[in-house]
């Protein structure tokens, strides 16, 4: 019963389904990478997880559902050479601006004086860390998804890429290393060791 109403709903107001889900997507990454954070006793920061859902519902989700249909117009088709020119365009053009967004965003809803320091520190090794991510989940959403659902499709697979995200901007480098160091680090304290292969 839900199946066919959603669907019905996405089709009637791919807009507004669109951007609610990738906005809800987002902060649940969020909300996730605090999760993962957290140390015993320590309450997640819920005001950082509405700081992301902002940047989220009132940048991010409108700016690829009208940038993902601008690219399907521009580029229409399945074709290869189609496809892999939006691919292009997206890592060229569109993942830049959701970066710059994102730190500067969240610079200024947690009143940083300095709303650029995050982007000046951060901005390249998110991006290099994107260029391993996000042309393979965009090769597949031009390719498989229908243009109605593809910021929805952006939102779901956002959700990691959030969790990564988050974590750059609150304690990271921007880089997928700083990540995994923080992850085995957390796994050795846990094992009280460090874990053998």
């Amino acid at each position: 019963m839900a199946g066919p109403l959603l669907r019905s709903g996405v089709r009637r107001f791919p807009w507004l389904c669109n951007v609610l889900l990738y906005g809800s997507l987002f902060s649940a990454g969020d909300a996730a990478q605090q999760l993962l954070q957290r140390r015993p006793g320590q309450e997640p920061d819920w005001a950082q997880t509405r700081h992301v859902a902002l940047v989220a519902l009132s940048f991010h989700g409108n700016f690829n559902y009208v940038w993902l249909r601008g690219l399907e117009r521009a580029l229409p088709g399945r074709a290869p050479g189609a496809v892999l020119a939006k691919v292009l365009c997206d890592q060229l053009v569109g993942a830049p601006v959701a970066i710059l967004a994102f730190y500067t965003g969240m610079s200024i809803l947690q009143g940083k004086e300095n709303i650029f320091s995050d982007c000046k520190k951060k901005f390249w090794n998110t991006y290099k860390t994107g260029l391993m991510y996000w042309p393979f989940v965009q090769l597949s959403n031009f390719v498989l998804v229908p243009v109605y659902l593809r910021t929805a499709y952006t939102g779901l697979c956002g959700f990691l890429w959030a969790i990564f995200i988050c974590f750059s901007q609150q304690s990271g480098d921007g880089t997928a290393k700083s990540a995994f160091l923080w992850f085995q680090r957390e796994k050795v304290n846990a094992d009280g060791e460090p874990s053998e292969k």
